[in-house]
């Protein structure tokens, strides 16, 4: 079921030309959900075209949409699919926040 929810969100940003896709495991690194998906786009506009489009898509395929923050910014939109968690930045807001270098390093092992 996230496979194929990882499927429709890789494809609805490839399909809007999303730049940089990277898709992170968080299995082990975080509760919140089982993967992170971190997207780049050229604009505002362009950000919030790619949101709509995951939003529909994954509708589409019966996977309900739980949230979405950052409808009124122009830098980042995040887009909550529960096992999915989808960022659309801008590429300034990407470099600053790193979220992909941030959650691509190993669990800390407990001691």
């Amino acid at each position: 079921m996230t496979q194929a929810l990882k499927d429709i969100v890789n494809h609805s940003l490839e399909e809007l030309k999303a730049v940089e896709i990277q898709i992170i495991d968080l299995k082990g690194k975080a509760d919140f959900a089982d993967y992170m998906v971190i997207a780049g786009g050229t604009s505002d506009r362009h950000l919030h075209a790619m949101a709509g489009k995951v939003q529909d898509d994954a509708k589409a395929a019966g996977f309900p949409v739980l949230g979405v923050e950052g409808e009124d910014s122009r830098d980042w939109v995040l887009v909550d699919l529960g096992d999915i968690v989808v960022h659309l930045m801008r590429p300034e807001t990407r470099q600053l926040y790193a979220l992909d270098k941030l959650w691509s390093l190993p669990p800390k092992r407990e001691e």
